[in-house]
């Protein structure tokens, strides 16, 4: 994947919104969207930090609210541009990729036990899977895998817009000026930017460690917590993780361009 793709950059920002992980809560995302609509300022950008998918069972509602806040949002001018909403991948987005390509496992059935536990059950359920077909259709090996991952496919392409929006995600956004940085778990920090690999969903537990710029970036923005910490702002991070999904409240900030916290919004 080339860097283009894998990220992206907020131009003419004025303000960047930065939404935390949903993890298929989709009253609570409906209500902050709602909140958020009266907020929203020209010059505005909005991030969402990934981990739509997962845990919480309206996973599809929550993808279909995501949809439905995007068109809205683009049909207010001026917000016209495509490139002024960005989603990011999270690890539950990146765990449903997985199961897609279970078929190619060196033990699919342990790999799938992982991933269900970790979130991918409400996700595999949301898109008419079930665990146990999975495991058997994992115990017969690689053919009957890429059967169950086709049939999967199909049935996320047969609804509107789920495909393209979970085919779009980028690893990372940054601030034209280079201030901030969105990821949706952490980063390696003895690597650049450049250099990350799945550092954005699997490092989370290192991000309380950035004690100085990273990379030349003021500050980094996560939206997912495996700790469960709750909201942290540190002088060169910040976390956006109400705890959603597990019985806390889903949570969006608002930053100037060169990373000041200037507003706070919790459903």
């Amino acid at each position: 994947m080339s860097e283009s793709s894998r990220f992206t950059t907020l131009r003419n920002a004025r303000r960047i919104w930065a939404i935390g992980a949903i993890h298929g809560e989709s009253a609570l995302l409906e209500e902050l969207h709602a909140g958020l609509a009266s907020r929203l300022e020209e010059g505005d950008r909005l991030v969402y930090l990934g981990n739509y998918l997962g845990y919480a069972p309206h996973v599809r509602e929550t993808v279909d609210e995501l949809l439905a806040f995007r068109s809205a949002f683009l049909a207010l001018p001026p917000y016209a541009d495509p490139n002024d909403i960005v989603y990011l991948r999270g690890s539950q987005e990146e765990i449903w990729q997985k199961i897609l390509q279970l078929q190619f496992a060196q033990n699919p059935t342990v790999v799938l036990k992982w991933m269900l536990g970790h979130g991918g059950e409400a996700t595999l359920r949301a898109y008419g899977g079930t665990p146990d077909l999975g495991f058997e259709c994992a115990s017969e090996g690689a053919l009957a895998l890429t059967h169950w991952t086709s049939e999967l496919r199909d049935r996320l392409r047969a609804i509107p817009g789920h495909e393209t929006l979970l085919n779009s995600l980028r690893h990372a956004a940054l601030t034209e000026n280079h201030a901030l940085l969105f990821v949706n778990t952490g980063i390696d920090a003895a690597r650049t930017l450049a250099e990350q690999t799945d550092s954005f969903w699997w490092a989370g537990r290192s991000f309380k460690s950035v004690e100085q710029p990273f990379d030349g970036f003021r500050r980094i923005v996560r939206g997912f917590d495996p700790d469960h910490g709750g909201f942290e702002e540190r002088p060169h991070t910040i976390t956006v993780d109400g705890d959603c999904g597990f019985g806390g409240k889903l949570m969006a900030v608002c930053l100037s361009s060169d990373g000041e916290l200037l507003d706070r919004l919790e459903f």
